[in-house]
């Protein structure tokens, strides 16, 4: 037996070798098939198979769509994409025999009826979170995690006696900050249409029992998002972002809520690049009053000295 193995073993060495020249430096071409010896020329192999698709794409997109390899693993289905289902449909039954149509529908009562409760719960979740992430207009990134974490909080038994709908809503305000693409609570509550006191509590549980730490949001964070929606420039954004950081360096922003620091930051920005917004054009965007607008303009004006420049620009 060990002979056995010698012989087997010599045998797969002599085929990583050239019979003429005994050199391992081997290369394929894939064009031709063949198995070259780069030392002495010598074609070691002409008949080999092309197990490369018979296809070509020429962008990653292409390439995504012609391959057949199935859709990748995800959070964002209840099964990770890759179980089966039968039938969604009776389309095509009128084809068949009436015995073989009750085979179909006994088929698909069962399937339905071995179903996981644990698959239920997910299906109805991920589809309410599929809501409120277009809604919301969040990134993939976020959609994924979010999925990702209410699993965890499905297998460990956290969602029992719990909202569904809380809990996913309160997963959405938790990873939309980590990923500092953050959404106000009163956003979050208009989407899922929830009590912002119910929210509260379900994201205090879920990132204790989850162990989920977060760090408060930054007024920064809020920046581009608000900017978009008033239509600002750049050179605004990058303005009110340099002042935010001088607030943060003077230590003006302790115990503010970070939108109306950014509501006022953009407010000011605006005014010293000449696209000047009112004060209720800002409150309408980013969901403060204007009260607030004021009261943080009068304080980052007074605190960083750009009064004087504001007058001039005002002129």
């Amino acid at each position: 037996m060990a002979e056995q193995e010698t012989e087997a073993g010599e045998a797969s060495e002599d085929q990583l070798q050239c019979p003429g020249c005994s050199s391992t430096d081997l290369s394929n071409h894939d064009s031709g098939g063949e198995v070259l010896c780069n030392c002495c020329g010598l074609v070691i192999d002409e008949n080999m198979v092309d197990d490369s698709p018979e296809w070509r794409a020429f962008t990653q997109e292409g390439k995504e769509k012609k391959a057949r390899a199935g859709e990748p693993l995800t959070y964002k289905k209840h099964d990770m994409g890759v179980s089966t289902e039968i039938g969604k449909g009776s389309g095509e039954l009128y084809k068949v025999s009436g015995r073989k149509r009750a085979q179909y529908y006994r088929m698909r009562k069962w399937h339905n009826r071995l179903t996981k409760s644990k698959d239920r719960n997910l299906g109805f979740a991920l589809s309410e979170l599929n809501r409120l992430v277009s809604q919301l207009n969040l990134a993939e990134s976020v959609h994924e995690e979010v999925a990702r974490l209410y699993e965890k909080a499905v297998d460990e038994g956290l969602v029992r006696g719990r909202s569904m709908e809380s809990i996913i809503t309160a997963l959405v305000y938790t990873v939309a900050r980590k990923q500092n693409t953050p959404r106000t609570l009163d956003e979050i509550a208009d989407a899922s249409g929830l009590e912002k006191r119910k929210i509260g509590r379900a994201y205090r549980y879920a990132a204790r029992e989850l162990d989920l730490d977060i760090m408060p949001a930054r007024p920064k964070d809020y920046l581009p998002r608000f900017a978009g929606e008033m239509r600002l420039s750049g050179e605004v954004q990058a303005r009110a972002r340099k002042i935010i950081k001088r607030a943060r360096d003077d230590d003006l922003l302790s115990g503010k809520g970070p939108t109306g620091v950014a509501a006022a930051a953009l407010y000011i920005a605006a005014v010293l690049e000449e696209e000047k917004r009112t004060q209720r054009e800002v409150a309408d965007t980013v969901g403060v009053t204007e009260v607030t607008i004021r009261n943080r303009y009068k304080e980052l004006v007074e605190e960083l000295g750009l009064a004087q420049t504001l007058e001039e620009k005002d002129r």
